[in-house]
């Protein structure tokens, strides 16, 4: 069976340099979805946002944006100003688990509010052309809040709905609810994506065989721990290349480089290079030794030192 690969957006992780250099060192990924836009009540888009959705900053991608918000005039002015960037389609979050944002009734916070969605699906169907997609968790408390949903949905020519098979107050924390996910299926008509728990080529294998019907599937921290998984999950093999440490050495270097660029002072550069060993240190033998070496590095220097004797330790 054909099936698409699709990049989750993170928050503070997968913006365009991340995409482009994931791209080019390693491919896979067929659609990227970019990190929110929030507004938080001022029609203004930050130049962070605008800069991450520049067409010449995506140029060899397929992108999707995406907007959290729980107001309709938020939406229309987001929508409005993608379309201008020539975007067709906005992707809609309702499956933001973090406190800062669900408190704010936004996110997965927003899924139990039915008349709230259908208020804002209402008027940006009546008011504008843009193609609405969703990503969603089952609930913020329940798995079945999703359940109250679907029905609403079904009544909109939405593109399609990727479920996070978690609930918001989960965040990352505990196994998926697959027959949870299994229920959405049986509920609704709309296209669904699966979203949770792809990690490796194995668990993408044991995914498709629990959901024959879904062909559309969706990796988020996954990505980001083994950005090899794509094009192995593509190629149906549990074989890293024979460079895979060359690889990933100029990967690391394309993104090193691109955030030393955009990031002002070694403490910025440093913290966001930090964050992202969280993840990139999952490929290697030793993952704790060497995400502990790196968050040891305390100046720019040292960081480089550090980075260069890991990767030299692992080929």
């Amino acid at each position: 069976m054909d099936f698409t690969l699709l990049s989750s957006p993170l928050q503070g992780f997968t913006d365009f340099r991340f995409r482009n250099a994931q791209n080019k060192y390693f491919g896979g990924i067929d659609t990227f979805y970019s990190p929110y836009i929030r507004l938080n009540g001022k029609l203004e888009i930050k130049n962070s946002y605008h800069r991450d959705l520049l067409p010449e900053n995506n140029d060899t991608l397929e992108v999707i944006p995406q907007v959290i918000t729980n107001d309709a005039e938020e939406f229309l002015f987001v929508a409005k100003y993608v379309r201008e960037l020539g975007y067709k389609e906005l992707n809609w979050n309702l499956g933001c688990p973090y406190p800062m944002v669900t408190k704010s009734g936004m996110g997965s916070g927003l899924i139990s509010n039915t008349e709230k969605i259908n208020h804002i699906l209402d008027r940006v169907h009546s008011e504008t052309d843009i193609i609405v997609s969703m990503k969603m968790r089952l609930g913020y408390d329940t798995t079945e809040e999703i359940l109250d949903v679907l029905p609403i949905l079904d009544k909109y020519p939405i593109k399609n709905i990727a479920i996070h098979a978690r609930i918001g107050k989960q965040l990352y924390k505990g196994g998926v609810h697959l027959d949870a996910f299994q229920q959405c299926i049986d509920n609704t008509k709309h296209k669904l994506y699966y979203n949770g728990d792809i990690t490796t080529v194995a668990k993408f294998h044991e995914m498709q065989q629990r959901f024959p019907s879904i062909d559309h599937w969706m990796i988020g921290r996954g990505l980001i721990a083994d950005p090899f998984l794509p094009s192995m999950i593509k190629n149906n093999s549990v074989e890293y290349p024979k460079n895979k440490m060359e690889l990933f050495s100029a990967f690391h270097d394309t993104l090193y480089e691109g955030y030393s660029e955009s990031l002002s002072g070694q403490t910025h550069i440093l913290l966001k290079m930090h964050h992202l060993w969280e993840y990139f240190s999952v490929i290697f033998s030793n993952p704790h030794k060497v995400h502990k070496n790196i968050k040891k590095s305390k100046s720019i220097r040292n960081y480089e030192a550090t980075v260069k004797e890991v990767i030299a330790q692992e080929k």
